[in-house]
């Protein structure tokens, strides 16, 4: 059959499986990997074969990071050092939409899990804003804030494989100088959106303190404004090890990313209470359990895609018929709408282009802007964020694609637009 065909049925079907049977991705990805490899003419041991290979290649990539990030985010719940973290912000940022965007924009980095970071400031935003209307648009541009930085900035699990796939020759620092403003520039621009569309929900809102359960009740170490330095070292020593990874100890590149998560997890375990230090790294290692097979299912799918041939045949025929600065970002939204999962999207985009001419015609970081732009603009119902946001705020679906779906996608079409001037007028 030809690849295209096979490869638009076979995401026809994981879309209908997830929508009908809601079971794990793993699990719809690995069938769809086997019925791919059979409607593709492969055999069924060489679609095996790769199947084997695909998760050993993702897991080799991720284990470590996603494991770091849910013990770090995990500890951090367990200690209720995430309201510390909020309330340290808010000292700084007094509005309450601005402070539920960037809160949620900043712990989904270290964290590693847009959603993660999401579920740990529901129930801190909640305290916010006591209307459930305006704390309901809290919570959305929480979420929205979280996605923005989780698909844009490295490293996380959608930027990495990108970048290691697509940056030959570009350092992901410089990448990062490119993509950190343009995120922040977006989450203004989405936080702005809210204040057209919903002015009656978002406004200045109140300065009160936090809720009494929630708020934080150790005392600030003396210091910078009073920071609450024990919720923060994770992200310090992270942060440190940067450039001691790369300078003093001459690490590769995908040495330095394992080493950092690797101290800041030693770090988050060594400052945690006794009392939650074991409870706290066994449900983080249950979080990252369900997270790496998730994304190891799209190393299936994405290793079985690129073993038929499809790169090589598909794609040269897709660039027959729109321009070629549109294919990274048409393949990527076409896998987010089947799937719903932006890592996904990345991985099995990455596999897919990996080697074509797609590659060699447009420059590194315009080619990960673009399939980052595509992991946004289509968050609809295979995507279980989006079940995890109606489920929390309490709205119909219809008002979640409006407050949830719509600001994302807006956010997509914006980064689209500035990877494609930035392409043209840069680095052409």
């Amino acid at each position: 059959m030809d690849p295209i065909v096979a490869f638009v049925i076979t995401l026809a079907l994981i879309t209908a499986v997830s929508l009908r049977y809601r079971i794990s991705p793993f699990f719809t990805l690995i069938g769809g990997a086997i019925f791919f490899g059979l409607m593709a003419g492969m055999t069924l041991d060489a679609t095996m074969l790769g199947i084997v290979a695909g998760l050993g290649k993702v897991f080799a990539s991720f284990g470590i990071i996603i494991l770091c990030g849910a013990v770090i985010a995990a500890l951090l719940q367990a200690q209720h050092q995430a309201e510390e973290i909020v309330f340290d912000i808010r000292r700084i940022i007094r509005n309450p939409p601005a402070l539920a965007g960037f809160s949620g924009y900043l712990l989904a980095v270290p964290i590693t899990c847009c959603v993660t970071a999401y579920v740990m400031l529901q129930p801190i935003l909640g305290c916010v804003e006591s209307d459930r209307t305006r704390r309901n648009i809290l919570l959305y541009l929480a979420a929205v804030g979280s996605i923005i930085s989780y698909a844009l900035i490295y490293p996380t699990p959608v930027v990495i494989p990108l970048v290691t796939a697509f940056s030959s020759g570009t350092s992901a620092l410089v990448y990062d100088l490119v993509a950190i403003p343009l995120s922040l520039a977006v989450l203004g621009g989405v936080i702005l959106f809210y204040r057209w569309a919903r002015p009656d929900a978002v406004g200045a809102g109140n300065t009160a303190p936090l809720c009494p359960a929630d708020t934080p009740t150790t005392v600030p170490s003396t210091g910078f404004a009073g920071i609450h330095w024990r919720a923060w070292a994770p992200f310090i020593a992270i942060i440190a090890a940067i450039p001691v990874s790369a300078l003093l100890l001459g690490l590769s590149h995908v040495g330095i990313i394992n080493f950092i998560m690797l101290v800041g997890a030693v770090t988050a375990i060594a400052l945690a209470s006794a009392n939650v230090r074991s409870s706290g790294m066994t449900d983080g290692a249950k979080h990252a359990g369900l997270i790496i097979f998730d994304i190891c299912g799209a190393g299936a799918l994405g290793f079985v895609i690129v073993e038929s041939g499809f790169a090589q045949d598909a794609l040269s025929q897709l660039t027959l018929f729109i321009p070629i600065i549109l294919v990274p970002f048409l393949l990527a939204a076409l896998i987010e709408t089947a799937q719903g999962s932006r890592v996904v999207t990345a991985v099995i985009t990455a596999e897919v282009l990996a080697g074509s001419a797609v590659v060699g015609a447009i420059h590194p970081i315009p080619l990960i802007l673009l399939i980052g732009a595509g992991s946004c603009v289509v968050s609809y119902v295979t995507d279980p964020f989006f079940w995890l946001v109606q489920r929390t705020t309490g709205d119909d679906v219809k008002t979640v694609v409006k407050n949830y779906t719509l600001p994302i996608a807006l956010a997509g079409i914006g980064i689209f637009l500035f990877a494609v001037a930035l392409e043209y007028l840069v680095f052409r």
